[in-house]
């Protein structure tokens, strides 16, 4: 499962070091609309509006669903026991859920936003 950072960049990545089947959430379509809506300017917001575009043609995403609702729980206990305040992480804390609750490792620029889950999320720098 592709992090919504690692599917901005994905252009500028070795596809070598992405799965093969790449999937994105409902989370990361909703991040992905938020950009678009907070852009400063046309040109950003047509960029974004292009990547977004592409994403919804490309990729039918997974839920945030009862099981990743449940997982979501474990995982914030999880960053709280880490003495790390889960509030700022709450999307990627989302997009972490669906990933371990579908036995999916996350591929990710930003590997930081993940600490303190141990083996509840494969998370894969990239």
């Amino acid at each position: 499962m592709l992090d919504t950072c690692t599917y901005i960049d994905l252009s500028r990545l070795d596809p070598a070091t992405l799965p093969k089947i790449p999937e994105l959430t409902a989370v990361t379509m909703a991040e992905l609309h938020q950009g678009v809506a907070m852009a400063k300017d046309a040109a950003v917001r047509a960029a974004r509006t292009e990547k977004l575009g592409a994403a919804i043609v490309d990729f039918a995403p997974l839920p945030f669903d009862g099981e990743a609702a449940a997982r979501y729980g474990t995982l914030v206990a999880l960053v709280l026991a880490a003495k790390r305040d889960p509030r700022p992480r709450r999307m990627d804390l989302m997009i972490a859920a669906i990933a371990s609750s579908r036995g999916l490792p996350l591929y990710t620029r930003n590997a930081d936003d993940f600490k303190g889950l141990g083996t509840m999320v494969e998370v894969i720098p990239v």
